[in-house]
Formats: C-alpha cells, structure tokens, sequence
C-alpha cells in the first residue's frame, strides 16, 4: 500500500510539474505576441496607382527580391531603421524591406491615398478623351483648347476642381514634386517655374497630355530630353 501511495504521489508531482512548465510556455507566448502587436504600426504604400514598390531582402547592401507592394496596399510595419544615406527603411516581413518614403502613416491616410488614386483616374481617363481636339488660342472647350484651357477644362469636368486660367497661375497652386516621384495627375510646366509659358497633363508611363499646336491639336506625348518640364506641381490631394 505505501509503494502505491508513493508512486501516486511521484506520478501526481509529475503530472503538475509537466503542467506547470506548458502553463509558463503559454504564457511566454502570449506575452511575445502582444508585444509583437503592441510595436507594429500600419502604413499604406503610396507610390503610383497601377504600380508597386519593391521589396528588398535587407536595408543594408539591399538585393530587390522580384515581389512588389502595390499602391493603396496597407502593411504592417514591424521594424524600421536608417541606412548609411539616411534612408529610413521598414521591415515587413522577414527579410522584407521597402523605402519608407513610398508609404503614408495610418488608415486615414489610406483612405485619402484612395480618394486621390480615384481623382487622378478620372482626370487621366478625361485628357486621355480630349486627344484629337483642335487647338484653339484661348480655347477652354471641346471645341478647341490652349494648354491651360485643356487643363482648367479636365479638371474641373473631371473632379469638379477648380484650376486658374493659365500657366502662370496654375503653376502657383499645389505642391510641387520632384520629376522622379511623378503621379499620374500632376501638371507639367515648361519655360520658366515662376511664369512657365506652357502645361501638360502627366498620365503615368513617362507620358503626358497637352494641347501642344495649332497643327497638333491636343496630343498625347512622351516625357523625353529634348522637351523636358522645368517644374511639376501636384494639385491632387
């Protein structure tokens, strides 16, 4: 009888240590994954509507890995840092990077990134329809447009975004962006940035829209050296 109550006892100490071990793993896990959750923030990939960034296996010594993050695309960013040019970088994934200067912060941002990728379809799809109109000096119709008629016209049919009268002017609204962080939407200015003497629409792929001549009409163009912008403003939100 006391070699079965002492075998008992062993088993049940047994049984509770095995238990107790499973009880502080759980609880260890748990934790880890709460604090996980606790330091990652969301960001939304904003680059160019119909593209994606490309995602790095390192921020250091980056090799791209083939794989994207499209436009509009909210992630999850599980760590950042700052390369030897001062690039910050975000982790999300393992060995997954992207340049956090293609992404907006939260899901309001999202929201807007939404709002203004649904604006710039709509001012590209309109300009793309305009091609083939007449150019007419001072034009502000279908009928015939200038370039800065052309642009006033698309926007303000497009989104109901009222733009100024001409190139002077509407150099002066939005924001302006560098030539390598295009979007589609943008406006294009050539001649001087302060008073610039005309303006394009750019629709993405390296290419634009405007009402180039009389003898052209409006058109659609590609970005090239030989006629290059000297300034772009982005009036979309």
């Amino acid at each position: 009888m006391k070699i079965k109550s002492n075998i008992a006892k062993i088993t049940t100490a047994a049984a509770l240590a095995i238990t107790g071990v499973a009880a502080v793993n759980a609880v260890n896990a748990n934790s880890m994954t709460s604090n996980v959750t606790a330091a990652t923030n969301k960001v939304t990939v904003n680059y160019v509507p119909g593209y994606g960034v490309d995602i790095w296996n390192s921020y250091e010594n980056p090799t791209f890995t083939g794989q994207r993050v499209q436009h509009g695309t909210v992630v999850n960013v599980i760590d950042s840092e700052t390369d030897a040019k001062g690039n910050v970088w975000y982790e999300i994934g393992s060995d997954q990077w992207i340049q956090a200067k293609y992404t907006v912060k939260g899901s309001v941002a999202a929201k807007q990134v939404a709002t203004s990728t649904k604006q710039a379809k709509k001012v590209v799809k309109l300009a793309k329809a305009e091609v083939g109109r007449a150019y007419v000096w001072g034009g502000t119709s279908p009928s015939g447009f200038d370039c800065s008629g052309l642009v006033q016209y698309v926007y303000n049919q497009a989104i109901g975004k009222d733009l100024t009268r001409t190139t002077y002017t509407q150099v002066k609204q939005g924001k302006e962006v560098s030539m390598q962080d295009l979007k589609p939407g943008d406006l294009l200015f050539w001649g001087s940035a302060d008073a610039p003497y005309h303006v394009g629409i750019y629709i993405g792929n390296n290419q634009f829209i405007h009402a180039a001549t009389p003898e052209q009409g409006v058109i659609k163009a590609t970005l090239s050296s030989y006629f290059y912008p000297s300034v772009a403003k982005r009036v979309l939100n």
